[in-house]
């Protein structure tokens, strides 16, 4: 992985953070969604006349894309419904990079040196560790420490599918332009079918936020594409996933939440293993 690479996907992470604490600090998650969604469309729309249409081949790997996408976005809604986000977001994120890896290698062929391997098992840990930091889950949280294990396999399953259409079309571009496109509508016309004449006051104090955390969201992912290109993807996935630390110094700024001990140690832990990634 080189430096440039390295440093798109920190900030590819930086971004992520963001317009997760965008979704989670729009109370009602489905207008939250329903806003990122459009925003992530609006900004891809202009790209449409310089990208053009997709080949052939390509529309089963975007198609597929899509449903992993759809997917992973409903799960994570569930998750921020029924758990807090300091303990399902790094669960969520956590879980890919394990599952990636072991897809990565067994189905794509791809191999991880030593100290990449380490990285991710390193990464991985420290994020697990965040999501004990309160202390043992107990019986209520079960929905939502299950909502946010599933969304986990959601972003593996999205990560792999994006890798191979990305190398397939080997225009990252493009590809994050018509994902960005397709999904965009889906849960505005879900918000427009369930609250009819009141959604659009509904939208009104938010909606400003809402399009801004969609053009972020298609930022972040933009940058995780074009890296996929020259990258192996589970090393990539678990670079990614710092965005746990950035959500967590987020939190601790703008949420005013607690960033103890605990935390402070697993953030060490994940930063520990961004730098065995980046050797």
């Amino acid at each position: 992985m080189t430096t440039p690479i390295v440093v798109a996907v920190l900030v590819a992470a930086l971004l992520h953070a963001a317009w997760n604490a965008i979704a989670h600090a729009i109370t009602d998650r489905l207008l939250g969604f329903a806003l990122i969604g459009l925003g992530g469309m609006l900004a891809a729309l202009p790209l449409l006349f310089v990208v053009g249409t997709p080949p052939p081949e390509a529309w089963p790997i975007l198609l597929g894309s899509l449903v992993t996408h759809l997917l992973y976005l409903t799960l994570l809604m569930l998750s921020y419904r029924t758990g807090d986000f300091g303990q399902v977001y790094p669960l969520a994120r956590g879980t890919a990079p394990w599952v990636v890896a072991l897809i990565g290698v067994v189905l794509l062929g791809e191999t991880l040196p030593p100290a990449e391997l380490a990285g991710v098992l390193v990464i991985s840990a420290g994020l697990m560790v965040l999501v004990f930091a309160g202390g043992l889950p107990r019986r209520q949280h079960a929905p939502a420490l299950l909502a946010a294990f599933a969304t986990g396999l959601a972003i593996a399953s999205y990560t792999v599918v994006d890798a191979y259409g990305v190398r397939l079309t080997q225009d990252p571009l493009g590809y994050i332009t018509w994902i960005m496109t397709l999904q965009g509508p889906v849960f505005f016309l879900v918000a427009l079918a369930t609250r009819k004449r009141r959604l659009a006051d509904q939208l009104r104090p938010v909606w400003r936020v809402g399009l801004l955390g969609g053009a972020v969201s298609a930022g972040a992912y933009g940058l995780v594409l074009w890296a996929q290109l020259s990258g192996a993807v589970a090393g990539i996935a678990a670079l990614r996933e710092t965005s746990i630390v950035f959500a967590a110094l987020i939190g601790l700024v703008f949420f005013r939440e607690r960033f103890g001990p605990v935390r402070i140690v697993a953030s060490a832990v994940v930063v520990s293993g961004v730098l065995l990634l980046a050797l």
